[in-house]
């Protein structure tokens, strides 16, 4: 890992610091997923099928897995009730979000309101490569659960047996989800994008993935035909704050817990004490040999670098400045720098808060922004599935008060039909 000394860094240097990994050729990746979205759009559940055997190798009859099969998943029990304890705390979190709406007089007989509905149909996303994410099942599930939508589609590719995770069945299983399709990638996000005759047609995408996952949701989202999305997103990361107190061995197993998700995965660490920098490499050497996943660890961590920083505000700078999906601060007085942080996907307080706890079941849910998107915005929630509109009713008398208001204004901006509404009420003797 490098080591940046912050305030001997001109600007171009500190803005490398907190590059992001340089993204696969954009125009190359986009021409080659829009090919993909195309062949779905066009060919439906044939181009599925051919997709299947081109990219996962697996030959399917059927697209849609059996809802037999989707209820015998078999699963060690010690992991069904830590799926379970995990349900039941991220349940517990969502349904704390679900919004009341609002009521308002602005004015004697102005009344306004705010009323959310629920999207009709999610189309959930879960990836099944390196690491079968059972995890995102929980996270994408229960808030559409408890939005209300009436309808959950959930795509995940087959394994090399053209079989789902089990792991993946028997969590969807116990959040409810019935319809799940064996498809996987770029292919997947079209399919629920523009429907096919086995899988119907989203309203809105959401769902973590690889770059052509990524690039597929982003240009199904500027199609009018095709489907909202949940957010953008890039290579998942972490940025750890950690002052000298700070166990470097703990600090070393967040940034390790990060970097072993994907070559593209970010690590890094802002300290305030140089020796303390050190002491951290010295541990993450130490730890990554006896990673499993070593391999994509390694490349990630080597891209990975570590910022020494003069105190604690620069520190909380250097944060704002990067915008991490996740924020990890060690220091024992964590939550005192809590308001001082505008740009995050989500924030760990103190050293016993590792990162792990809100991937899995803290209650949080784990699908963020990444790639500096925390600037703007914020990961999913149960009003993600959700939308609002808003109503407004009048009396006679409120017409009254507002009326001149409201033909004032039209009559400045020359739509005269605007302030005509208006007008021929307000003359209406009846």
């Amino acid at each position: 890992m490098k080591t940046i000394v912050w305030k001997n860094s001109h600007a171009v240097a500190r803005k490398q610091a907190l590059a992001r990994p340089t993204m696969k050729d954009d125009a190359s990746l986009a021409e080659k997923v829009a090919a993909i979205v195309r062949a779905v759009k066009e060919r439906g559940d044939d181009a599925l099928r051919d997709f299947s055997a081109q990219f996962d190798k697996v030959t399917l009859k059927d697209i849609r897995v059996p809802q037999q099969e989707i209820k015998a998943a078999v699963i060690d029990p010690k992991l069904r009730a830590a799926i379970e304890q995990a349900k039941a705390n991220i349940e517990k979190f969502h349904e704390a979000e679900r919004p009341r709406g609002t009521k308002v007089e602005t004015m004697p007989g102005v009344t306004c309101e705010l009323h959310w509905r629920a999207i009709d149909t999610a189309g959930l996303y879960i990836p099944g490569g390196t690491a079968p994410l059972f995890s995102a099942v929980l996270m994408q599930a229960i808030p559409a659960r408890i939005a209300g939508c009436n309808r959950i589609v959930l795509c995940t590719p087959p394994q090399k047996d053209g079989k789902i995770n089990p792991a993946i069945l028997a969590t969807a299983h116990l959040c409810g989800i019935t319809e799940i399709y064996a498809v996987g990638g770029a292919q997947a996000i079209a399919a629920m994008a523009y429907g096919t005759a086995t899988i119907p047609k989203a309203d809105k995408i959401f769902g973590p993935g690889n770059a052509y996952v990524t690039m597929a949701k982003q240009l199904v989202s500027q199609d009018a035909a095709g489907a909202a999305i949940d957010l953008p997103a890039g290579p998942s990361e972490v940025m750890v704050i950690a002052e000298a107190a700070a166990k470097p061995d703990w600090v070393a197993a967040d940034l390790l817990a990060q970097a072993e998700h994907d070559t593209t995965a970010q690590a890094i660490l802002v300290t305030t004490e140089p020796y303390f920098a050190e002491r951290v490499k010295t541990e993450v050497e130490k730890q990554l040999v006896q990673l499993p996943r070593r391999t994509i660890a390694e490349k990630s961590i080597g891209e990975s670098r570590i910022i020494v920083v003069e105190d604690m505000p620069t520190a909380i700078d250097v944060a704002n400045l990067y915008a991490p999906e996740h924020l990890i601060i060690h220091n024992e007085d964590a939550a005192r720098w809590l308001p001082d942080i505008r740009h995050a996907g989500s924030v760990f307080l103190g050293s016993w808060t590792p990162e792990s706890a809100g991937d899995y079941a803290s209650g949080t849910n784990h699908v963020l922004p990444t790639y500096g998107y925390a600037r703007a915005y914020n990961g999913i929630t149960v009003t993600s599935f959700m939308k609002s509109m808003s109503v407004q009713s009048l009396t006679q008398e409120g017409l009254r008060r507002l009326g001149p208001i409201i033909i004032t204004m039209a009559e400045a901006e020359g739509l005269t039909a605007h302030a005509a509404a208006v007008i021929t009420r307000m003359e209406n003797k009846s």
